[in-house]
């Protein structure tokens, strides 16, 4: 079963709306939304949740009053600060290092499991979608990636699919480290600014640290030519897979305001068409 990710060096370049064109047009895949920061695969696909789960991770201290002898130390050994005076653990400034629980004479302190957010496997009219949503201001999305991740490949397997297409997060930090490895290929999608080039190449550079085959498409092309010229030029000396350019559109938005992909908006639109051709050019790459 292959698997390609479609990332970008920064938000805001049209991946998502290319992610779901590629839907539109890939056969015998289970879709999967790894951008579980800033999930809107769904707005698109409008999923029907089949099974529902919560994602635990972390851990956040809770001090028993009617054990607490308030005899001070777990204050003194809070590098955080976490414990005020009525020793109440905030959860905000708790990192759950569990020195407090460790070193509590009196063993008063409990040390439970975080509930971060929730992760779902969901029926779309382009078939089964793996879609996850961290809970507001909650950490550990890299685990978060990597469960959505193994559960796309499952189901996957289950259903005897050939394609993982899954909407990879932006930047280059943690989420993004585990969206890629072990993928057959990346699709990074750019746009012609000083900002996209940027953030472009800091990914190129992940993408082969982790040895993943990286392809390039410019979304917006004809907003900076030159800049276009730059990041193809940059592609091509680097020896990245070049898919070509798209070009600028309002019917990207048209098509998300109606819950649709720009095949089921404008399926005879030349921007329709320049999306055909890469989504060969990449079948093709990773020998669909």
């Amino acid at each position: 079963m292959k698997e390609l990710i479609v990332i970008s060096g920064k938000g805001g370049t049209g991946k998502t709306s290319l992610m779901a064109a590629f839907a539109s047009l890939a056969e015998n895949k289970v879709l999967c939304d790894a951008d579980v920061d800033a999930a809107d695969l769904h707005l698109i696909m409008n999923p029907e949740v089949i099974k529902q789960t919560d994602f635990q991770s972390g851990y956040t201290a809770d001090i028993d009053k009617e054990k607490c002898t308030e005899c001070d130390l777990c204050r003194e050994l809070c590098r955080w600060n976490a414990i005020n005076e009525e020793y109440e653990v905030s959860p905000i400034e708790c990192e759950g290092c569990g020195v407090c629980v460790y070193f509590c004479p009196e063993k008063a302190i409990d040390f439970p499991l975080n509930t971060c957010g929730e992760w779902y496997i969901s029926d779309t009219r382009f078939g089964p979608m793996v879609h996850a949503r961290l809970g507001i201001a909650e950490e550990n999305s890299g685990k978060l990636v990597s469960l959505v991740r193994q559960e796309a490949r499952k189901l996957g397997e289950e259903k005897n699919l050939d394609l993982i297409l899954t909407d990879g997060p932006p930047g280059v930090g943690c989420p993004v480290i585990a969206s890629i490895g072990g993928a057959s290929a990346v699709l990074i999608v750019t746009e012609p600014t000083v900002s996209g080039k940027h953030d472009m190449e800091r990914v190129v550079e992940l993408a082969a640290f982790f040895k993943v085959p990286a392809m390039v498409c410019v979304n917006k092309f004809d907003l900076n030519s030159e800049l276009t010229d730059s990041i193809k030029n940059f592609s091509r000396e680097k020896k990245l897979m070049w898919l070509g350019c798209i070009p600028f559109d309002p019917v990207f938005i048209k098509a998300m305001v109606q819950e649709q992909t720009i095949f089921e908006y404008s399926t005879n639109s030349e921007t329709s068409q320049v999306i055909k051709d890469i989504w060969e050019k990449v079948a093709n790459e990773i020998n669909l």
